[in-house]
């Protein structure tokens, strides 16, 4: 009697049971899930997985199976993993497919399939493993040891190396900077615009790229650390950071970083590289094209192996501008190496101030006379309006300090400079009080340079060949050298 009663009682449950899962007629659910409804390939294609989980049979049509395969494409229910594999793509166009999962319970899903071209060939011909030799330090650790910073500017990015100063680089000069006080430099880079010996493959001159490793080599050799770029290249990539350029931009950065990244490998952590220079950016969708782009550049390098795997990096903010960075940037690009990114901004606040050098302009009113003390009475219209000095740089360089440097994420300031209005340079738009101007230019230089050391931030001076003499390596505008390193001092 006892075990009937169990038997009984046990139905009971199992009649309960059977009701919370079925319907209104006592018929099962049915049931059909994919754990993704989408997925995107690079031109290199792969394997990928996604699952099918069901309560019937299912199956699934592949349209496209002269580029993706699948482990499988029938089965019943449970949970099954299947692996996907697409071919790279070499046709120049991307190409997407859709596979329909069915099952004869009703139920249906689709999971959409893209895949980008490859437009350039691979120039990541011979990588190597990891090699940690000589790149212990991690960003902060290196961002340290960069103590003052300037650039080689209009020299390896003009069209023609040196067209635009008194003389090439030379090894003399890169002993006289560091000399001076200057132990890291940032070396911009012209790379597309006039130094590729195939563009249709985007082929790096092979000339242009022992040039430059030649003076990355000066550099690591004294003791110098050394930032190099893609730079503005005619605004190639600067002036696309949209979605109807982001697949092309992509693979001409990939292409481009894995001839540099593989060419300069063997340095030690004295080399980094930055990624590109001021990509304008002006909303969250091209802040999220731009994280993109800083990808592409990361997996470049990293993919060509030895040092590259451990070398720190530099990634640039939207406009490379200290506010958009630290109010848009709110997250840094994936980078499989922890702790080796740097992030990039640069500063000319005012322009009308530091840029605007030949006269007004419809965006603004050239400003000769910035920061407390230095306002002109002769010429008061060419006072700097109110709210662009110092309190301006100061909540500038407190938004990337409480975003990025506190957080451990180091910040280079890439560019930064002011300019004399000389009778030389503007004799059309000469400052009435020139004491004053001369002041003020100097005093920005040296305020600047404090507020970036003084949150945390590693400036490099924008130097063009006014400040210093490449061809007689001399130190030329002898107060604005001192007023610099008074803002390092400070």
């Amino acid at each position: 009697m006892k075990k009937m009663k169990l038997i009984r009682i046990l139905t009971f449950f199992l009649g309960i049971m059977a009701l919370f899962s079925c319907g209104e007629e006592g018929v099962i659910d049915p049931v059909l899930d994919v754990s993704v409804n989408k997925m995107d390939f690079d031109e290199e294609g792969g394997d990928k997985e996604f699952t099918i989980s069901g309560n019937s049979d299912w199956s699934i049509s592949n349209q496209a199976t002269l580029w993706l395969q699948l482990s499988q494409t029938a089965g019943s229910g449970g949970s099954t993993s299947i692996q996907i594999t697409a071919t790279p793509n070499a046709t120049g166009l991307t190409r997407s497919t859709i596979l329909n999962i069915t099952s004869p319970n009703g139920q249906a899903r689709r999971i959409t399939i893209s895949q980008i071209s490859t437009l350039y060939p691979s120039y990541n011909t011979s990588p190597l493993p990891p090699d940690a030799t000589g790149m212990g330090s991690t960003a902060v650790q290196l961002a340290a040891k960069m103590e003052k910073g300037i650039n080689f500017g209009n020299t390896m990015e003009s069209p023609v190396e040196g067209e635009w100063q008194s003389s090439k680089l030379t090894e003399s000069y890169v002993k006289f900077v560091k000399q001076i006080g200057f132990n890291a430099v940032r070396l911009p880079t012209n790379w597309v615009w006039t130094h590729l010996s195939d563009p249709d493959r985007m082929k790096i001159d092979p000339a242009w790229l022992a040039r430059v490793k030649e003076v990355v080599g000066w550099c690591v050799a004294n003791d110098v650390y050394v930032v190099l770029n893609t730079h503005g290249d005619n605004g190639w990539l600067e002036y696309n950071v949209n979605a109807a350029n982001q697949e092309v931009i992509n693979q001409k950065l990939k292409a481009l970083w894995q001839q540099i990244a593989t060419e300069m490998r063997d340095f030690d952590e004295h080399l980094i590289f930055a990624g590109m220079n001021e990509p304008l950016v002006d909303t969250p969708e091209q802040m999220a094209i731009l994280n993109g782009f800083n990808e592409t550049f990361i997996k470049a390098v990293r993919s060509t192996g030895g040092r590259n795997s451990y070398r720190v990096l530099v990634v640039q903010g939207p406009s490379t501008d200290p506010i958009k960075t630290a109010t848009m940037m709110t997250e840094l690009p994936k980078d499989e190496i922890p702790n080796k990114l740097m992030v990039e901004v640069h500063d000319y606040t005012p322009a009308t101030f530091t840029l605007l050098n030949n006269g007004d302009a419809t965006w603004g009113t050239a400003v000769y006379y910035w920061g407390s003390g230095n306002h002109s009475t002769i010429e008061p219209n060419r006072n700097a309006p109110a709210g662009q000095e110092e309190s301006l740089i100061d909540a500038e360089f407190k938004g990337v300090k409480e975003n990025f440097v506190d957080k451990g994420i180091p910040v280079i300031l890439g560019e930064y400079a002011s300019w004399r209005r000389t009778a030389a340079t503007n004799a059309n738009f000469l400052p009435m009080d020139l004491a004053k101007h001369n002041q003020s230019v100097e005093y920005w230089a040296k305020y600047v340079t404090k507020q970036a050391k003084a949150n945390g931030i590693i400036p490099f001076w924008w130097e063009i060949g006014f400040m210093l003499d490449r061809s007689n390596n001399v130190v030329k505008d002898q107060r604005m050298y001192d007023a610099i390193l008074e803002g390092y001092n400070q």
